[in-house]
């Protein structure tokens, strides 16, 4: 089966975005457990804290290397904003119904010592929902 240009350029910004995904994707979540298993603070805030570093690494990356964009800063970064407090309002609305409404919220387990909670796995599934729905919404809107 032959590709078209258009699908791999797809493929491809898919591939990049996937990889930036991980890279964002560690570093808020390295930053929440930080804030929360380390320093104590309350988890809404550090997920907010993680969310705000991954969003400032991401907007970089997906401007000059996913999207390669030559477009005017400050308008993709009004509407990578705009697109940031979508995708991030979706992802805090999932975590919390799987913590707060699930019996997901009980999950209590560690890895190499390290706890890991129901908190911790919901926000896992926030952050994949996250990032499929943020990269839907870039490729769309922002950097189109």
């Amino acid at each position: 089966m032959n590709m078209t240009y258009a699908n791999r350029k797809a493929l491809m910004q898919f591939v990049r975005y996937a990889a930036v995904g991980v890279i964002n994707t560690t570093l808020t979540l390295f930053v929440i457990y930080v804030c929360k298993g380390l320093l104590g603070m309350n988890p809404w805030v550090s997920n907010a804290i993680g969310y705000v570093a991954g969003f400032v690494n991401s907007f970089l990356w997906n401007k000059l290397w996913v999207f390669n964009s030559h477009n005017a800063v400050v308008r993709e970064a009004a509407k990578f904003v705009v697109g940031f407090f979508l995708c991030y309002g979706l992802q805090l609305f999932v975590t919390w119904v799987l913590t707060e409404h699930t019996t997901i919220g009980d999950i209590y387990f560690s890895v190499f010592g390290m706890p890991f909670s129901g908190y911790g796995v919901a926000t896992l599934i926030g952050m994949v929902i996250y990032t499929l729905a943020n990269f839907v919404f870039n490729r769309a809107v922002t950097f189109k």
